[in-house]
């Protein structure tokens, strides 16, 4: 499974890759030339490559089940779900 990081998380690739991912970063894509500036080809780019998105976008994330792209959309809703959960472990 390959997975694109999108550029908020920028530095979650090296910690997948460290786990054993096969993991990429938007923004390191970029400066390698490829050309990401936009969500279109941000998610254009994960469907032609066969990625995984992660993203906290809202929009990309809506963008991905509308062209049925796997995707992990870490919205508020999301994070605070984590959060209650370390709250109660507490």
């Amino acid at each position: 499974m390959k997975i694109l990081i999108d550029e908020m998380d920028d530095g979650w690739d090296e910690k997948l890759k460290e786990l054993g991912y096969d993991a990429y970063s938007v923004k390191k894509l970029r400066s390698d030339g490829h050309k990401l500036r936009t969500d279109y080809s941000v998610i254009n780019y994960a469907k032609e490559h066969n990625m995984v998105l992660v993203t906290r976008d809202t929009e990309s994330g809506q963008a991905c089940e509308e062209n049925d792209l796997p995707y992990i959309l870490l919205d508020n809703d999301e994070i605070f779900k984590i959060v209650l959960e370390k709250l109660k472990n507490s």
